[in-house]
């Protein structure tokens, strides 16, 4: 390992804020390209690498070479993509399974309805912060948009769908499937 890969390896293991600086520098474009790949969408795969590069900064592991370091990038990111189609086909899967036994009940709208109103009262439970960002999810805004909206970081939005999730999962299992298709 060369001098300047050690002390990247050393900044990013005491969370120098220059060392991520330069890890987004490094890798940022390669990652979303990797990931584009295999999901096939651009705002999924910047996702991917944004909730990769949150991870290595939350994560208290220590990395020893920089090869190794390297390697571990793109293991997360294969991981997460591989999660998110795995979710994306139980999504699909379940809006299928919803969408056709509404048309056996002639009801579609009714059903629908139903579910948001459930899930309106549900999201009563939510801090106010992590409840508008639902309600705004929910209305169909992408996650730049509630960003501006409520003048937040893209990154608290993403922090705030996921406590929401979170918390649906916890008291509306059923619903939790159809909320998902719409929090996308």
């Amino acid at each position: 390992m060369d001098q300047l890969e050690q002390v990247f390896i050393q900044g990013i293991n005491e969370k120098s804020e220059k060392a991520f600086r330069e890890l987004f520098g490094r890798f940022h474009n390669y990652l979303v390209m990797f990931a584009l790949r295999r999901v096939r969408l651009l705002e999924a795969a910047e996702d991917i690498v944004q909730d990769v590069f949150v991870f290595i900064w939350e994560s208290d592991k220590v990395y020893n070479s920089y090869l190794g370091f390297k390697a571990y990038l793109y293991e997360l990111v294969q991981n997460r993509c591989l999660n998110y189609l795995k979710h994306k086909a139980v999504e699909e899967r379940y809006m299928t399974y919803v969408q056709n036994f509404s048309r056996e009940e002639d009801g579609d709208d009714l059903v629908q309805e139903e579910v948001y109103r459930e899930l309106y009262l549900l999201a009563k439970g939510l801090p106010d912060k992590c409840r508008r960002v639902f309600e705004l999810s929910v209305e169909g805004k992408k996650n730049d948009e509630i960003a501006d909206i409520l003048g937040i970081s893209v990154l608290t939005v993403k922090a705030h769908k996921q406590k929401a999730l979170r918390y649906l999962k916890e008291h509306a299992v059923g619903l939790f499937f159809f909320f998902c298709y719409h929090m996308d």
